[in-house]
């Protein structure tokens, strides 16, 4: 079995139908990233690679669940036959919290600005984290923007300190200042994710806006100092109107600087929702170049602990597939 090719194919559908018996337990929900909102979804693995499937009763593609986990996707004539993975906090063997589940900004792409809810506070944060530990191998923190940056930067500082005690890696992927990486860094996280969502700045200034592309440049050059090559992440969204040489360029800039990229397939939702999400030909083409551009950038992203790259249930991710 082709594995990337299969991945390429259940990432562009990106949804599917559950039958058989219950599978409640294995059923993740979201308040951050793609599907957040959604009815939530469901980590399907074979031989220790997943992908992330939101699950939807009126998918086209079904994930018969045969009981205690094992499952199988019927795909192109043939059963692909693996496991659900329990999910520990949004996805498995990580307690990957959002701490604000809405956001002041408007980003088209984004559903989380319509979730509802309070900011959680450190003891919370701390007691969810408690709650999984034996479960987990990292924390990751992420967060919306209840009133300010600057405010939700001091909020997740002061997380970061209070779940150093557990001595796991902790990843956080926030909006940042200037300042973000360095007050990270003190406060005992390992790893961070700074997204630069659109592959040009035109596109980012259509989906993001009132939000500055080239301070996302900045932030990521100095985490890199930082925090180290391998250990720093950012998200291209694909789908969005680019084109693959804009994709590529964005790629090779990422990897010559010694930050991960994440090539994210496009949920349309929210002021997207009338855009297709790319199609498995085009998933497989752009990871050949990040799969290129990674290696001649001397990266390996088998080496990251915490967030996406860890995970790599939503994106083909080269390294860990």
């Amino acid at each position: 079995m082709d594995w990337i090719a299969v991945k390429a194919a259940l990432l562009a559908e990106g949804r599917v139908r559950i039958v058989g018996a219950p599978a409640k337990e294995y059923i993740a929900s979201s308040s951050a990233g793609p599907g957040a909102g959604g009815a939530g979804s469901v980590f399907f693995s074979v031989g220790g690679r997943r992908v992330r499937l939101a699950v939807d009763p009126d998918a086209p593609l079904t994930l018969v669940h045969e009981g205690k986990g094992n499952a199988a996707i019927p795909f192109r004539g043939e059963m692909v036959r693996g496991v659900l993975e329990a999910p520990a906090l949004h996805c498995p063997r990580q307690a990957f919290i959002t701490l604000t589940p809405g956001c002041i900004f408007s980003c088209r792409y984004c559903a989380v600005p319509a979730c509802s809810g309070g900011s959680r506070t450190t003891a919370e944060v701390v007691a969810m984290v408690r709650s999984v530990l034996e479960r987990i191998d990292a924390i990751s923190i992420t967060s919306g923007v209840a009133g300010s940056v600057e405010e939700e930067e001091r909020r997740t500082v002061e997380v970061v300190r209070a779940l150093v005690r557990f001595g796991l890696p902790i990843g956080v992927s926030i909006y940042p200042t200037a300042d973000t990486p360095r007050l990270l860094r003190e406060a005992g996280a390992d790893e961070v994710k700074f997204n630069l969502e659109a592959a040009t700045p035109g596109i980012f200034a259509e989906m993001c806006p009132g939000l500055d592309w080239n301070l996302i440049w900045e932030v990521l050059v100095e985490s890199v100092r930082l925090f180290g090559k391998n250990h720093v992440q950012s998200n291209i969204i694909v789908g969005l109107g680019e084109s693959d040489d804009e994709i590529e360029a964005a790629v090779h800039r990422l990897c010559s600087i010694g930050v991960i990229p994440i090539l994210r397939p496009l949920t349309p939702s929210a002021g997207c929702a009338h855009l297709r999400r790319p199609d498995a030909g085009r998933l497989m083409r752009l990871n050949e170049i990040a799969t290129r551009e990674i290696r001649e950038g001397g990266l390996d992203p088998a080496e990251a602990q915490t967030m996406c790259v860890a995970c790599a249930g939503c994106d083909l991710m080269p390294g860990r597939e």
